[in-house]
């Protein structure tokens, strides 16, 4: 069976946006953003291990894809708030749903890796 060329769009297009919005930062970021708009360092606080250049990438790429806004407030030192738009406030429901399934599913998923890095050895 071959794809037709209008499934093999299909396809390219529903890659390319989980390709943005199935990383884990991303999830991450939309999740925290959901309560309403934060500055970076908060942000970086509140996800833990993740790195001032990953979280700047993720920021970036999240507003390219027009999924959150970035103010910059003229104050000293200047004060930049995130905010999920209109279509990341969409992306709220999906998102949040995948995080309480990974976090109800989390000790079934670590139970079956142990028993398959088991069998590998």
């Amino acid at each position: 069976m071959t794809l037709s060329h209008r499934d093999h769009t299909a396809c390219q297009a529903v890659s390319d946006v989980l390709s943005r919005v199935g990383d884990k930062w991303t999830v991450l970021v939309v999740e925290l953003l959901s309560d309403g708009p934060m500055r970076f360092n908060e942000l970086r606080r509140l996800i833990g291990n993740i790195s001032q250049k990953m979280l700047t990438s993720t920021l970036r790429g999240l507003e390219r894809d027009g999924l959150v806004t970035r103010t910059v407030y003229p104050t000293i030192p200047p004060r930049v708030d995130y905010e999920l738009t209109d279509l990341g406030r969409d992306l709220r429901v999906p998102v949040k749903g995948l995080a309480l399934w990974a976090r109800a599913n989390i000790g079934k998923i670590n139970n079956a890796r142990t028993r398959f890095d088991a069998d590998q050895v």
